[in-house]
């Protein structure tokens, strides 16, 4: 250990100002002169904070493009065959009520970061969801909802803190319910449709460590509770990512049963898929 010390402390005592500045706003004074200038790995609580601010970072940087696949998939497709928009309506709605909470209580950027990335990207993907259904108006009102809600929940003259206390509690049941659309809707037609596996193994991973961050750097059971039933939930939809893998859905293959029934009777009666000229009486006379 102490040769390991000897190589990197010429390294870590003469970082660049930015890089140096960065790391003590994460790690505070203390846990940066421990970890990086005394190189003490054996400081559980300094080790802790430094994962779970790794962590914190890594999972705001996946939700920069978490759900660019399911995006890519619904313009590509121009379908939302397998998409619940209630489902993304209530986990919008419950991620701008956490965004709020957690930005008004002042808890670190790190804990939390990601949902304002994934809302802007829901928000995106409901919209052509909605677009894709027939539905223009619908998607209209349900941008300028948001944004009458946002504003609401930011201003302290419109929501104080008590009651956006009250709303966070009910964002937890929120963004567990938002899971229950999409997991019925995956077993009613039996197949994953346009589901993404990247953003769904995605939430699934970044659920449980937010789990590991919630506990390290905040001390709110709302949050927390809320993560440990996400997590949960994420874990069914997972699951069935895998079981329905390369599955058809129960609509696509009852089309393609009734097309094969359709053949088969025709071939049986011996009719053919084009009509043909109906033999008439015939008009000419007999000599």
């Amino acid at each position: 250990m102490d040769t390991l010390r000897s190589t990197l402390q010429p390294i870590t005592h003469n970082l660049p100002s930015p890089i140096r500045d960065f790391a003590i706003s994460l790690l505070g004074d203390q846990c940066y002169k421990t970890l990086l200038l005394d190189i003490d790995p054996t400081a559980t609580q300094c080790l802790k904070l430094a994962i779970s601010k790794g962590l914190g970072i890594g999972i705001i940087s996946a939700s920069a493009i978490v759900k660019i696949p399911q995006l890519l998939k619904l313009l590509n497709s121009k379908s939302a065959k397998g998409i619940s928009f209630l489902s993304y309506l209530l986990e919008t709605t419950s991620y701008l009520i956490s965004l709020a909470y957690n930005v008004r209580q002042g808890f670190p950027f790190s804990t939390y970061g990601e949902t304002a990335l994934i809302a802007i990207q829901n928000v995106v993907i409901a919209v052509l969801v909605l677009q894709y259904g027939g539905k223009s108006a619908a998607a209209a009102a349900f941008v300028a909802g948001l944004a009458a809600a946002g504003y609401s929940m930011f201003s302290k003259e419109v929501v104080d803190m008590n009651m956006l206390s009250y709303l966070q509690a009910g964002a937890g049941v929120l963004g567990v319910a938002s899971k229950a659309p999409q997991i019925w809707t995956v077993w009613q037609q039996g197949g994953t449709g346009q589901l993404s596996a990247f953003a769904v193994f995605n939430y699934l991973a970044g659920s449980l460590s937010r789990i590991f961050t919630t506990l390290q750097e905040v001390d709110d059971k709302l949050i927390l509770y809320g993560f440990v039933a996400g997590f949960a939930l994420n874990a069914v939809l997972a699951a069935q990512m895998v079981y329905y893998w390369n599955s058809p859905s129960k609509k696509s293959s009852s089309r393609k049963g009734k097309q094969r029934e359709g053949y088969a009777m025709g071939s049986s009666t011996g009719t053919s898929a084009t009509p043909g000229k109906a033999k008439g009486p015939s008009t000419r006379r007999r000599g």
